[in-house]
């Protein structure tokens, strides 16, 4: 090419190239094809060679004929299907099943071939035209053609109900069939397995249940009958777990729930001699438990067996704190408070799952009914110092524990707690001084827990109790070292001092003390009143005790441990032989009712009898005379003479106690208010008496008509002012 020839360029715009295709090619082709599916339908496809029809196939669809490839498939697996459909109809008996599951089978091996053959159909004409791909198309003609025959369907639902009754009635049936017939319902989508099986199936086990459960309740007690309901909900369970689909277990339940439990609960927990209050009272844990379980799975039945276990409990304490033989015994009175409490634990905890909502259903019942009975926190007390004086002997340091943190379950019931501090401070200062105490570790450590309940408050006085023990050991000491030498051999003193404040205000009880006692005591008071300045003693000779050694007729020598009352009328016996009772309240000064008490324990307690009386009888009469019993006798050489007490207190001493508290109370409720109004200034009547109740509830439940007393009083002392405009709103004074 020379340099000056001019350069040429080709280039290709368009090309149309012809291909002419035989128009007897798609028939042929389709001839073929429609040949294998007959042959695969009658399972003769071991002579085909596959890779040839998925070429056919590839070819029809690549030259345009995909259409009559899809709707002569559609045709010819019809026609199949309905010859399936004809031979599954002549089935007779227990074979209809086992014949539908066989066409079953070779109609999913059929299509499973066809649709390799028909893949590149399946890629790209289904998806460009919007059809239904071939495995799909498959199952919607086997469902239209043969589940949905009018001679199948109906029978194919009675066979499969049928059987479930005949299960259900305790025959064995061939449940990998019933499987595979539920997988095939399955298969062809979840509308066909709920329409054609699951929703007739829950209508009919409803109308079983529901009958079969009202001929149970009518000859059954309610623990076979719970058991019986236990047992079908299980066998639906397993039956889903076997053949049903995993969605239809919830729905099988709630039918049986419904039937067996839910419509029957209030029979069941009220049945006469077995239902929950029976089980409650025979402890039936394995009973209870299984109601429990039941009961759960439906609306309100948890809070059917709370109620109705509250109630019982309720009326069960109401007669236990209001039984007045209970009420004799307070140690016994509580416990049979804690053996009640024990057993709901247990049951709750065992039969019940520990359920929360249960645990405070208990706990309120006990706060109701420990409360109707206005002694029960000088009962609860009265059982503390049983323990403390001589119950918890020899018990484990942690059983102790278990003991006083039973206790203190019951103290949290209390809504007058400030009255058990009360009554806990008395008997706590009997223990101290008489030194009856078992375990100072107990002692301190139910202080502990009194005081991570209520506070610093509460048991900053019990606390100094323990305190004035401790510094009277060190004033003794300082008292016997001044004055040791002086006081020989002759008696020993030992003196507690305790502070006013702290202890129990104990009335002034007259005395007259043998004249080398009154010696003793007044060196000591002139001792303790010289080394502090500014204090006041006063003896308190109802609370002392003292040893006393004794020689009788026969001549046998004892050591006695008394009271100081005790003491000083025995030591009247030295200058007289026999005495009257009105001598004896003449030469003592002892008030009667202490006396009485104790010449009684001199007296008439077998064992114990010192003194003899005349005329022998267990009362003591202001008539009686006593002389010293020259027979008396013991195995023991120190012999340990008790005072006949009242365990609880006298009427006229349960009225002072109650007065004590309600005086105690009055500033309590007073520096309430006071509070509650310097915060807030103004407040109207109701949320006053509502906020000073709820400040205060957890030492007693105030009365709103003392709550009124109060205010006005604090009105009278300018603290508070009434509204001009409103004369229930109150305005706080600076």
């Amino acid at each position: 090419m020379n340099s000056g020839q001019k350069k040429r360029n080709f280039q290709i715009e368009a090309f149309k190239h012809k291909v002419v295709v035989d128009p007897k090619y798609a028939d042929k082709t389709w001839k073929i094809l429609e040949h294998a599916i007959h042959e695969i339908y009658n399972q003769n496809a071991s002579g085909l060679s596959f890779e040839e029809l998925y070429r056919n196939a590839y070819n029809m669809v690549l030259h345009k004929f995909g259409e009559k490839l899809y709707s002569g498939l559609v045709s010819t697996m019809t026609l199949h299907l309905l010859e399936m459909s004809k031979c599954i109809e002549a089935a007779h008996g227990g074979s209809f099943l086992e014949e539908l599951n066989v066409k079953w089978t070779d109609h999913n091996k059929a299509l499973q071939m066809i649709r390799d053959i028909l893949m590149y159909m399946d890629r790209t004409f289904i998806p460009s035209t919007n059809r239904t791909p071939v495995h799909e198309l498959g199952l919607n003609l086997w469902r239209d053609n043969v589940i949905h025959s009018p001679k199948i369907q109906t029978r194919l639902l009675n066979t499969l109900l049928e059987l479930i009754l005949r299960e259900r009635t305790g025959e064995v049936i061939n449940r990998g069939l019933m499987r595979n017939i539920i997988l095939m319902l399955m298969d062809l989508g979840p509308s066909v397995y709920h329409d054609d099986f699951e929703k007739p199936f829950l209508e009919v086990s409803a109308n079983f249940y529901r009958a079969e459960s009202q001929e149970f309740i009518e000859c059954s007690d309610c623990g076979d009958y719970l058991k019986k309901a236990e047992r079908r909900l299980n066998e639906e369970i397993e039956r889903v777990s076997h053949y049903l689909d995993a969605k239809s277990e919830a729905k099988i339940t709630s039918v049986v729930e419904k039937e067996m439990i839910a419509n029957h609960m209030l029979r069941l927990v009220h049945m006469e001699n077995s239902g929950l209050v029976k089980m409650l009272l025979d402890d039936k844990f394995e009973d209870l438990g299984r109601m429990y379980n039941l009961f759960r799975r439906v609306p309100n039945g948890l809070s059917t067996i709370r109620d109705v276990m509250m109630s019982h409990i309720r009326e069960t304490g109401k007669q236990l704190v209001t039984d007045p033989e209970k009420s004799k015994n307070p140690v016994e009175f509580v416990d049979c408070l804690l053996a009640e409490r024990d057993k709901y634990d247990k049951i709750i905890i065992s039969a019940f799952n520990n359920d929360k909502t249960f645990q405070n259903a208990l706990n309120s019942s006990f706060e109701y009914f420990i409360n109707l009975n206005p002694r029960s926190p000088e009962y609860i007390s009265l059982f503390v110092d049983d323990k403390l004086c001589k119950g918890l002997k020899g018990v484990k340091e942690e059983d102790i524990e278990i003991i006083l943190d039973k206790v203190m379950m019951l103290f949290r019931y209390l809504q007058e707690k400030d009255v058990f501090e009360k009554y806990y401070k008395q008997h706590l200062a009997k223990r101290l001084l008489s030194g009856k105490t078992v375990s100072d570790d107990a002692e301190r450590s139910l202080i502990v827990k009194l005081k991570t309940e209520c506070g610093y408050q509460f048991t900053s006085k019990l606390e100094g109790m323990f305190t004035d023990m401790k510094t009277s050991q060190d004033t003794m000491q300082g008292f016997n070292a001044a004055y040791g030498p002086e006081l020989g051999n002759g008696p020993t003193l030992v003196v507690q001092v305790l502070t006013t404040g702290s202890w129990p205000t104990q009335p002034s009880v007259t005395c007259n003390l043998p004249a080398e006692m009154s010696a003793l005591c007044e060196k000591f008071r002139s001792y303790y009143l010289g080394t502090h300045t500014g204090r006041r003693l006063s003896w308190q000779t109802n609370m002392g005790t003292a040893d006393l050694r004794a020689t009788f007729g026969n001549g046998q020598k004892y050591e006695l441990n008394l009271s100081t009352h005790q003491m000083c009328v025995l030591l009247l016996f030295n200058n007289a032989d026999s005495l009257t009772y009105k001598e004896i309240e003449q030469a003592t000064e002892i008030p009667s009712a202490d006396l009485k008490r104790c010449l009684q324990s001199l007296a008439c307690v077998k064992g114990k009898n010192v003194l003899r009386k005349e005329p022998m009888s267990k009362d003591i009469g202001e008539e009686d005379a006593f002389s010293v019993n020259d027979k008396f006798t013991s195995k023991l050489r120190k012999v340990k003479i008790g005072t006949v007490v009242a365990q609880k207190e006298s009427e006229p001493e349960k009225q002072e106690t109650r007065q004590r508290v309600e005086e105690d109370r009055k500033p309590q409720i007073e520096a309430a208010i006071v509070r509650i109004m310097k915060s807030r200034r103004v407040l109207d009547h109701n949320n006053i008496i509502a906020e000073v109740t709820k400040q205060l509830q957890s030492r007693f439940l105030a009365n709103p008509a003392e709550i009124k007393k109060r205010i006005e009083s604090l009105i009278e002392r300018d603290f508070l002012e009434r509204d001009n405009a409103d004369r229930r709103l109150y305005r706080y004074l600076a």
